[in-house]
């Protein structure tokens, strides 16, 4: 039985890997509380005792608005906590998968963004999520996996999904933004591929999000569309749409963000589905 030491399992991506654990993989699952990533004396040490196949780094600093105020410790998550597990897992002659963002890119191409495309992360999070990017290479050269995704919800927890149930429920009206474009990601559709990645013992950088693109604006709607259609929700609101200059953050996001999956499909014979779809499967559960 393969076993993988996980490490973020409290968050959205880490709790929908333990939920969809296939039967012959055993999870050490970890969050800072068990393991610091940011000291390599505690990474090395935890993987000379349970003794991993894999490592996956599902750990990371993700609240891009507090970022920008505190960079020390977003990079020393973001990277330097990535660097100690691939150094670790180095050592011990496993393999490594580590998580990404879209976050990388500035969002001004007019087409999907591949994995060889130069990144020029605008924030923050971004330059400290490339930062743990190009250590983990730096460490592992060819043997390292990163997985970039985006736009990542879950049927629990903070993400933009939940978000606007809540404000639906809440508010007279919303406002959205409608010149973010990108790929709504489902936990079960991310999972479902690393996992997939991890039994073709895939290599290198890949991208991977649900089919599609869509803006922040039209992705609320449809959202509205089926909280109505599974009883989530009793009355329909009013949702405007807004451009980023109108909706000011610290942060800076890029205005397109899509991602060409094609190199993770041919990897792993693994083949997203439309956002859509996901979103549903996702109200029906809330629903029952």
């Amino acid at each position: 039985m393969l076993k993988i030491l996980l490490t973020g399992a409290n968050g959205q991506l880490g709790q929908e890997m333990l939920n969809r654990c296939p039967s012959d993989i055993k999870i050490e699952a970890t969050d800072y509380k068990e393991l610091d990533i940011t000291s390599i004396e505690a990474c090395r040490e935890y993987v000379s005792k349970i003794k991993p196949d894999r490592i996956v780094n599902a750990a990371a600093y993700t609240n891009v608005e507090q970022a920008e105020d505190e960079p020390e410790k977003a990079m020393l998550l973001n990277r330097d906590g990535a660097a100690n597990l691939a150094s670790v897992s180095k050592e011990a002659g496993i393999r490594f998968l580590h998580i990404s963002t879209d976050f990388v890119f500035s969002g001004k191409n007019s087409r999907p963004y591949s994995p060889d495309d130069r990144p020029e992360p605008l924030s923050v999070y971004g330059y400290t999520k490339l930062a743990g990017e190009e250590a983990v290479k730096s460490i592992l050269g060819k043997d390292a996996l990163i997985i970039r995704t985006a736009w990542l919800y879950s049927r629990d927890g903070k993400n933009f999904v939940n978000t606007i149930i809540r404000l639906l429920k809440e508010q007279p009206f919303l406002k959205v933004i409608h010149n973010q474009h990108g790929t709504p990601t489902s936990t079960v559709s991310l999972t479902d591929a690393i996992y997939a990645a991890i039994e073709a013992d895939a290599r290198g950088t890949h991208h991977w999000t649900d089919a599609g693109e869509t803006t922040w604006f039209d992705f609320a709607c449809e959202i509205q569309k089926q909280a109505l259609k599974y009883g989530i929700i009793k009355e329909e609101k009013e949702i405007k749409p807004v451009t980023s200059d109108e909706f000011k953050t610290k942060a800076l996001r890029p205005t397109y963000s899509v991602l060409d999956k094609s190199s993770f499909i041919s990897e792993t014979g693994f083949s997203p589905r439309p956002w859509q779809e996901l979103l549903e499967e996702n109200m029906k559960s809330k629903a029952v």
